[in-house]
């Protein structure tokens, strides 16, 4: 298949659907903005319903003999060095989960990090994959979690030699890498694949600078959002594949079982358009915006009370392999606010939404699309919140206990306590019960607590000062968490 990467085939078969005047008597229905209220028009704009088209028998052919996503995601695959491509418009959510079916079936074990974003565990419980529960490298002074090391999963698979292959979280949301050599290889002496959650790492293979990805560890697979650190949008996601521990069908199969049989055209372009972009520009775009995290984080460790995560608090012994350097993580420790506290007064006072905020800091995501003005907004925010400190209210605090008092007894499958008996009980009665939901602080997403594990004080503790102090549980049945739904007894 020819490989132009001035090419976009996405957006050159648009243009041509719209150069033929292609009348459709076809989904969607608003009939390439004919049907559109004036009202939706004046704030999406046309441009939107106007590339609103069926993939096939609009983008393509009924039969899609003019193999129009299928050279693009050749081309992706070419891009970064893959061996395969797939498009997806259900996210990174969807994609891992189609990778996780492709590795492991119902009651087969997968090892799996407890850093994982709650796509993972939704995947566990579709499936019925019975987790083997890596624990991540807890950083007790910071109150961090960084990926597992190579040695955790080589211990793992000792123990469990009828494990069907592992799955890490590299980078974090935090913006730390885990050893992915050290893990493939301890895999792969075994036969075994290696699936990479590389949401936050669209943007690695463009760059030398950049920590190294996954298909350059000899990940099997990977599953990466464009819209996350990419320029694609909001949904966009792609999931590649490279060796022969994987079969290529299987995973195509596993993700047509779940995905939609309805894909928006919109976020197939946004993906190719990227990828064109990335391949002409982005070592030149990323160059710059490597240089310009490191004016942000100059000019932020020079304001009196900010302290900024680098190398020196979050790589080394017990800690990360490697950080990348674009997300821009403050710690207010010394200002006596938190995470939380500063996210909502950044956004209600200088309309700033940050990309996280936790206990004790707020992060910044910086991409090759900010420049100097975005960035002066930001340190600008920043220095007035660390000179207007003093007037918030002191912060409630949060109990976070060590690593291993946060890790939980998994006493049943995830599937069988999600979708068994349930109660909801009093949260400060829930201890010693098993859950049957996730609880999951967001950002950045990874649960808590998930269902099967048996529910320990010191989480709930830590759930519950959390919420008192500004935490978001969106997916809790009761967010306010005076109540768990745990497994009726």
């Amino acid at each position: 298949m020819p490989t132009d990467h001035s090419s976009a085939p996405v957006l050159e078969a648009l243009a041509a659907y719209h150069e033929a005047g292609d009348v459709p008597f076809t989904p969607p229905g608003h009939k390439q903005t004919r049907g559109a209220d004036r009202r939706v028009l004046e704030v999406l704009g046309p441009a939107v319903f106007r590339g609103d088209v069926l993939a096939t028998s609009g983008l393509d052919d009924r039969l899609s003999r003019n193999r129009v996503l299928e050279r693009a995601e050749h081309l992706m695959a070419d891009a970064v060095r893959a061996e395969h491509t797939f498009f997806s418009t259900c996210g990174s959510s969807l994609s891992v989960k189609a990778a996780m079916l492709s590795v492991a079936g119902p009651h087969e074990k997968l090892l799996v990090g407890r850093d994982a974003h709650k796509s993972v565990v939704s995947g566990l419980i579709l499936s019925g994959i019975r987790p083997v529960w890596i624990d991540p490298r807890w950083d007790t002074e910071r109150g961090l979690a960084h990926a597992p090391g190579p040695e955790a999963y080589e211990a793992a698979l000792e123990q469990h030699p009828d494990a069907m292959g592992a799955l890490i979280t590299s980078p974090t949301p935090y913006g730390t890498c885990a050893d992915l050599d050290g893990v493939v290889a301890s895999c792969h002496r075994r036969g075994l694949p290696v699936i990479v959650d590389e949401a936050w790492g669209a943007h690695l293979p463009f760059h030398p600078d950049l920590p190294s990805w996954a298909m350059d560890a000899g990940a099997d697979v990977c599953v990466t959002s464009v819209h996350k650190m990419g320029g694609g949008l909001e949904q966009g996601s792609v999931f590649h594949l490279q060796g022969d521990h994987v079969d290529p069908e299987r995973l195509s199969s596993r993700a047509d079982l779940l995905g939609t049989t309805s894909p928006n055209v919109l976020l197939y372009a946004g993906m190719d358009g990227w990828r064109r972009q990335m391949v002409e520009q982005g070592h030149r775009l990323l160059g710059a915006a490597l240089e310009l995290a490191e004016q942000v984080r100059t000019e932020l460790a020079a304001v009196p009370g900010l302290h900024v995560h680098g190398r020196a608090d979050f790589t080394g012994p017990d800690k990360a392999d490697d950080l990348d350097p674009l997300p821009v993580f403050v710690d207010l420790a010394q200002l006596g606010i938190s995470g939380y506290q500063a996210a909502d007064w950044l956004r209600s006072e200088h309309s700033i939404d940050v990309h996280l905020g936790d206990h004790r800091r707020v992060g910044a995501q910086l991409t090759y699309a900010d420049d100097a003005g975005t960035a002066g907004v930001l340190v600008s925010a920043l220095t007035e919140l660390a000179s207007r400190a003093p007037e918030f209210d002191p912060p409630r605090e949060v109990h976070v206990p060590t690593g291993d008092r946060l890790r939980m007894e998994q006493a049943m499958l995830p599937r069988d306590a999600y979708f068994g008996a349930v109660e909801d009980v009093p949260a400060h009665a829930a201890a010693g019960r098993i859950a049957a939901e996730m609880v999951t602080p967001y950002p950045p997403g990874i649960p808590a607590a998930l269902p099967g594990e048996r529910l320990t004080e010191d989480v709930l503790a830590y759930l519950r000062s959390g919420v008192d102090a500004g935490m978001n549980l969106p997916d809790a049945t009761d967010p306010s968490l005076g109540t768990v739904r745990v497994v009726a007894e």
